[in-house]
């Protein structure tokens, strides 16, 4: 396989042609568009994360960018007269800060054995884990073989770039079995989703639970808005330039005691604002005539994503209200099917949040290493799977029929 300077090659499918685009810039909107999933009305739905308005301004804000660790190395998949088939959204990272998929211990145990773990390649949406097609495949192209060649051509770019590892984090589990075929492994984690059942109001969800958990989750929206709190929800022309300023100053208290530095800057959300407003929720919280909380999600074809939260003033469970309520009402009014609460958070379970399984693949090129890891991850699935097991058998839904006439 020949490799151009320009970070071509093929891949064993001698039609397909693998070409590095050092940025979003390297892709016009128009064609980035007729990759599934990346705009509304895409076959499969849409994902916010995966359009070009979201992944641009990533990058055009310094966020994702070489002097953050992020160094934008997107792989096109081409004809061999340049048409676009495939890409998968790809960075060559330094560290293994903002992905929530964690392998600092892989890290650690290879540099102590003498290898050099970084840099790898990361493939994912920086900062976000939702869950969300990958290999993307133009419309009208044959999404198997496109697939393939995806999977392929990311394992050519490790080798030929000389990284130590790919990783493709929250994708769908159709794909698992493609990258598996590439000589990746399957690795999996928890999350915890809400499911609308076709729910007509928040209180027909209600319903469905325990009347403890019921009487719980009742009492805990109640004092949540106890001190004169007011919730509003913002979209569209409503995401004015003050109202990020207030966002983005909840974003930074929180996030700087939680995290120690936060991820996204200013200009960062001035950009989604501009770009894509309809496609986001601002949830605020305001108390004397000021905003003193907020949570942004992001709206899919079918479900609510909800990404990051901060506040200036601590109130009882205004949080779960802010994050958690407020998105089960807005999904249930627009009918999406899921709403996606984030990483982690078994507080999440007793607000109606059930467990779901996620999926990454990884690919590691030296044999050693990619052994003890495959034994690891063995391992760590069988024990995914059994957590997910007991906290299923923990949700505040009701179980039978007895229950709900004891309930009653």
């Amino acid at each position: 396989m020949n490799q151009g300077s320009d970070g071509a090659g093929k891949t064993a499918q001698t039609d397909y042609v693998v070409r590095i685009a050092n940025g979003m810039a390297a892709f016009d909107a128009p064609e980035w568009d007729k990759l599934g999933g990346t705009v509304p009305g895409s076959p499969g739905g849409y994902n916010p994360f995966l359009s070009f308005a979201f992944l641009s301004a990533l990058e055009d804000s310094g966020c994702a960018i070489r002097r953050s660790g992020w160094q934008g190395h997107h792989l096109r998949l081409e004809t061999a007269d340049g048409r676009l088939l495939g890409a998968v959204p790809c960075y060559v990272k330094s560290h293994s800060q903002g992905e929530y998929v964690f392998d600092h211990g892989w890290a650690d145990a290879f540099e102590r054995a003498g290898g050099q773990y970084y840099p790898k390649l990361q493939c994912c949406v920086p900062f976000t884990p939702a869950t969300g097609p990958r290999l993307l495949v133009s419309q009208g192209e044959d999404e198997d073989a496109v697939k393939a060649g995806l999977a392929a051509g990311i394992k050519l770019v490790t080798d030929r770039v000389g990284v130590s590892s790919a990783h493709v984090t929250f994708m769908p589990q159709a794909d698992i079995p493609t990258l598996e075929a590439a000589g990746f492994l399957h690795r999996t984690d928890k999350q915890f989703h809400f499911f609308n059942e076709g729910f007509a109001t928040y209180d027909d969800f209600l319903a469905t639970l325990a009347s403890r958990k019921r009487k719980a989750l009742k009492k805990e929206r109640r004092e949540a808005l106890a001190d004169g709190i007011g919730i509003e929800r913002l979209t569209g022309k409503d995401l004015t330039e003050r109202v990020w300023d207030d966002f983005y100053a909840f974003y930074m208290d929180t996030g700087g005691r939680k995290w120690g530095r936060p991820y996204l800057n200013r200009e960062f959300f001035s950009l989604i604002g501009e770009r894509m407003p309809d496609d986001i929720l601002l949830v605020m919280a305001k108390r004397n005539g000021r905003y003193i909380a907020g949570a942004i999600n992001f709206i899919g074809s079918d479900a609510l994503f909800g990404r990051n939260w901060g506040c200036i003033e601590d109130h009882p469970f205004l949080h779960f209200e802010v994050c958690y309520h407020q998105a089960i009402d807005f999904a249930i009014e627009r009918k999406l099917k899921v709403v996606e609460a984030g990483a982690q958070g078994e507080h999440k379970l007793a607000r109606g949040y059930r467990p779901v399984t996620t999926h990454s693949a990884h690919y590691i090129a030296h044999p050693g290493l990619r052994r003890a890891i495959a034994d690891y991850l063995r391992r760590e699935r069988q024990d995914v799977e059994q957590m997910s097991g007991y906290l299923e058998e923990h949700t505040p839904f009701r179980k039978n029929l007895e229950q709900t006439i004891e309930d009653e």
